[in-house]
């Protein structure tokens, strides 16, 4: 690694360029602007109080993943979620509220963390939760969905609470879509995209990227169908296995290596979107960014995890606060260890390495 890399910058400069594209982006409609140009001041302030934090030797990272459920209603092929047992078809009892939640989302604006990316199981399931941080303008919340949920109650609430940005989940063309994640799927996520583009709302797309759609995700066919209504970011997310049953979907070095060419490509030929690879961009923040380095993962029953593909916790935020889970002995081991930083086979280095993270859990909890 670079001794000279500075990844609070690195993090930093990378929000200022996400709000700026959607603000030249949604220049045409007065609303979005206002907004978007709000939250970059509020993100220049969350920096400088990140900023001051690093000075007084505590790192605060600007991103939280926060899976507000562990309840969804589809079976997508290969779920990393479902294959690790964080996702079920029922409601969970001793999820945390939506009171705990808007607690946690008053401390991280606090501490300066400007992006919060609501996850689940699905987490449109709890309006509660999404309606609480409607009510937190400081923070930007892409709220990663299956889209199945989407209707006019949550487009009204989308057109008063800016802020929320829903991230919605395709696989590719029709065909890819519903062998992945259900018949019908493909059809309901463009019927949403259009009411999003007539409504004026913005909107993203997330592609879990595999084995089988790795060309189609980055072609210009299907980006031509997201980019004419109106999406305005892609996360590209490459399938993470977690069991060896599901490592048939993931990618190969070969795979992925076209990936990030594709995705370098893209960011210089079809500016109109914004493009985000995970893991793939860590590499150029030198290592793996999970743990705090770059941002972690809360989990419906408040568990603080380094990261949603690593689901592993010796702190609850329940019981004490954010602030204290980046403290956490397992996060502290993770981040002052070599292992975010270590060569792997590729994808999460987390996954790769699960054996050693037990260890350091285990020696945490003793």
């Amino acid at each position: 690694m670079n001794e000279n890399f500075d990844l609070q910058n690195y993090l930093s400069k990378g929000i200022e360029r996400v709000v700026s594209e959607a603000v030249k982006a949604t220049l045409k409609n007065p609303k979005e602007s206002a907004f978007m140009l709000k939250f970059a001041a509020a993100s220049r302030t969350a920096s400088k109080k990140r900023r001051i934090a690093e000075n007084n030797g505590e790192h605060i990272p600007s991103f939280l993943i926060a899976s507000i459920t562990s309840q969804c209603n589809l079976h997508c092929a290969g779920c990393y979620s479902r294959c690790s047992h964080a996702t079920t078809d029922s409601e969970p009892v001793r999820q945390l509220t939506s009171e705990d939640w808007l607690n946690i989302f008053d401390e991280a604006d606090a501490l300066g963390i400007s992006f919060i990316l609501l996850a689940g199981g699905e987490p449109m399931l709890r309006r509660d939760i999404i309606e609480a941080a409607g009510q937190k303008q400081n923070i930007l919340f892409p709220i990663f969905t299956n889209g199945t949920y989407m209707n006019d109650r949550y487009f009204a609430l989308f057109d008063k609470c800016r802020n929320l940005v829903p991230i919605m989940s395709i696989e590719g063309n029709q065909e890819m879509t519903d062998a992945r994640r259900g018949k019908g799927i493909y059809e309901k996520l463009i019927a949403n995209m259009n009411e999003f583009k007539k409504k004026g709302l913005v909107f993203g797309a997330s592609v879990t990227v595999t084995k089988q759609n790795y060309k189609e995700v980055c072609s210009d066919a299907f980006l031509n169908e997201l980019s004419e209504r109106g999406c305005k970011a892609v996360i590209f997310v490459e399938y993470v296995p977690v069991t060896d049953d599901s490592k048939e979907l993931a990618p190969e070095d070969a795979q992925r290596k076209f990936l990030q060419g594709e995705i370098l490509r893209l960011r210089q030929e079809r500016p109109e979107m914004v493009y985000i690879s995970f893991p793939g961009d860590e590499k150029s923040s030198g290592g793996c960014v999970a743990a705090g380095r770059g941002f972690f993962h809360i989990n419906s029953h408040g568990g603080a995890e380094p990261c949603p593909f690593s689901p592993y916790s010796d702190i609850n935020v329940k019981n004490t606060s954010l602030r204290a889970a980046l403290q956490s002995p397992l996060f502290t081991a993770l981040r002052s260890g070599d292992i975010l930083l270590d060569d792997h086979e590729g994808g999460c280095v987390l996954y790769e390495k699960r054996d050693l993270v037990e260890s350091l859990l285990a020696q945490a909890q003793h």
